[in-house]
């Protein structure tokens, strides 16, 4: 079972949609964190989960923060290296804020879902009421707490609604266990709506998905 995000502590600098993802993982499981940043995420695994946490890291920088404070994170592009990994090597693979700065998003989903039994993946909602209220209104691409660089500047390259991304996981045929929206500091919103409303007033959203059955050989 995977336990309560209200299990975990939160210090002044942890941010509160990473121990959502947190409260997703079980105690004692494997864990690959794909653009684990710094390492914030993998040191409150580490050390409130007791996982064995590993991760993934485009940037030198994030690599050698990671490696201060003891974690163990290689370099690597989720878009070219995932491939590299066993099947069946973790039990989450996590993409936190990530999969919209990935130039395959689907693919790098997929592979997620090969190498872990399930994958946790948070990201913006470009479906907000505030980003279609800026775009018409003003016209101009939408700069908010959870999108805030300027167009020619953004790493985001794929950026996508909380209702594109549960059709991508229908699409890939995985199933979603849970889900949250999120309100622009990350918390929760508590309410039980279908997906359009999610959609709509959610600024950031996180999924726990598993991945599609594999049908054994001479299985009918």
């Amino acid at each position: 079972m995977t336990s309560s995000p209200v299990d975990l502590p939160q210090t002044a600098t942890t941010r509160i949609d990473l121990l959502l993802v947190a409260g997703m993982v079980a105690a004692g499981s494997r864990v690959l964190d794909v653009g684990c940043g710094d390492g914030e995420l993998l040191q409150v695994l580490a050390e409130h989960k007791g996982v064995d946490a590993r991760g993934v890291e485009i940037s030198q920088k994030g690599v050698n923060d990671c490696v201060a404070k003891g974690l163990s994170v290689v370099q690597g592009d989720a878009d070219v290296d995932l491939a590299d990994y066993p099947d069946d090597g973790f039990d989450y693979v996590i993409l936190s804020q990530t999969l919209q700065a990935t130039r395959h998003p689907r693919r790098v989903l997929e592979q997620m879902l090969r190498i872990g039994k399930r994958a946790i993946v948070s990201f913006p909602n470009f479906g907000h009421w505030r980003i279609r209220w800026q775009l018409a209104v003003r016209g101009r691409m939408p700069v908010t707490e959870n999108l805030s660089h300027a167009w020619y500047e953004t790493p985001n390259i794929h950026l996508c609604s909380i209702r594109d991304f549960v059709n991508l996981v229908e699409l890939i045929d995985a199933r979603i266990v849970k889900a949250m929206a999120m309100d622009r500091n990350g918390v929760q919103i508590r309410v039980q709506a279908p997906w359009w409303a999610w959609n709509l007033f959610g600024e950031q959203a996180v999924f726990l998905l598993e991945r599609p059955k594999r049908t054994e050989p001479g299985g009918g």
